[in-house]
């Protein structure tokens, strides 16, 4: 397989794979990513209610809800700050993919570097991502650490049977 293939092939599977990264880092809650919320995606947590299960002091969730107002005021200003300028950047790049996919001949040099630009700016966020969810599971006691593995692991048991029973329905149909 030549390397741009691979490569494209990466710049498509690693946000995928990465993709479970943030659902680990962020489940969302009522109303969350697609409206699925915390308990409709895989090995994602709802925040909340996987850490009530965790029996967390009060100096804990004081912890826990100091974290969650300066991450959401952190992403308040991210998201006000220049709008314009990251929507021009996004219509850049969905630009550059039109002009390589409509082209008469495929630019496979240009694809490369818009597929590694593309997974570079993808592995930065889910980096801080896994480095915010780092510093939420730091508040934990090694116990409660060990719950909440446990926890992780039922529910993403309880996810593959769930997807392989609807793999089996597909598959019957």
């Amino acid at each position: 397989m030549k390397f741009s293939k691979k490569l494209v092939i990466a710049a498509t599977v690693l946000p995928l794979a990465l993709g479970s990264a943030s659902a680990l880092a962020y489940g969302g809650g009522k109303g969350g990513h697609h409206g699925k919320g915390g308990e409709g995606m895989c090995g994602g947590f709802d925040g909340k209610r996987m850490f009530r299960e965790l029996d967390l002091t009060d100096a804990q969730k004081e912890q826990m809800k100091e974290f969650r107002q300066a991450n959401k005021e952190a992403m308040k200003a991210k998201f006000s700050g220049d709008f314009a300028a990251k929507k021009a950047d996004m219509q850049a790049r969905q630009q550059k993919m039109q002009e390589l996919v409509l082209a008469d001949n495929f630019d496979a040099d240009a694809a490369n570097a818009l597929a590694s630009e593309m997974v570079q700016q993808q592995t930065e966020r889910r980096v801080q991502m896994l480095e915010k969810q780092h510093e939420m599971l730091n508040i934990l006691t090694p116990e409660q650490k060990a719950k909440f593995k446990e926890l992780q692991q039922e529910r993403m048991e309880k996810c593959f049977s769930k997807m392989e029973s609807r793999a089996e329905k597909r598959a019957a149909q």
